[in-house]
Parts: C-alpha cells; structure tokens; sequence
C-alpha cells in the first residue's frame, strides 16, 4: 500500500478540532515525513507502514508542547485512527489525502 502523499488530517481532541497537514514520501526506500499547523512545521519520527496500519510520533510546541503518537488504518485516500499524549486521552483522527495537482 502506498501512504506517500499529502494528507488533510482533523484531529478532534476535548478543546475542539485541530487542521494539520502531514506530507510522507520515501527516500532511498524509507518512509519520511512532516507535519505542519499551528505555524509550526515538524518532522515525523519512527514511522512504521505494516500493511494499512501507519504509525509515526511527532512534537509540537504549538499551542503546547506536546509528544504524540500516530496509529491510524489507512483505506486508499482516507484514514481514520488515533493520536496519544502521553496520559491525556486519545483523540480521534481522520484524514484524507489530496490529489497530486493539489498537493501544497
């Protein structure tokens, strides 16, 4: 399955919902990856690909600092899953990727 590309992702979490972009693509064979919003622009680390499983963390500093962990289950042009922080509760992911001629 292929997840390179740039995805749309809406993050609902208790304070309300939060746009970000995340852009993968693989270099020399390996999956890479960035997420921007809240102006800031991260990169992803420890991104794992198993089958339509996707994982990746990523920290942000913006609105707080924060370490989140990824886990979402990828159909096509659309994915849906969590992020963690820490103890805090889960929040619902959803994304959906965009065309080519759109990509940033």
């Amino acid at each position: 399955m292929s997840v390179e590309g740039t995805w749309d992702l809406t993050i609902s979490n208790p304070i309300g919902r939060i746009k970000a972009l995340v852009e993968l693509r693989r270099e020399q064979g390996v999956l890479t990856g960035s997420a921007h919003g809240a102006g800031e622009q991260v990169p992803l680390h420890d991104i794992v690909l198993d089958g339509d499983h996707l994982t990746w963390r990523q920290a942000i500093t913006r609105p707080i600092r924060l370490n989140l962990a990824f886990a979402v289950t990828v159909d096509r042009n659309h994915l849906t899953g969590t992020s963690k922080a820490g103890r805090l509760p889960s929040s619902k992911v959803v994304g959906q990727r965009r065309p080519a001629a759109d990509a940033r």
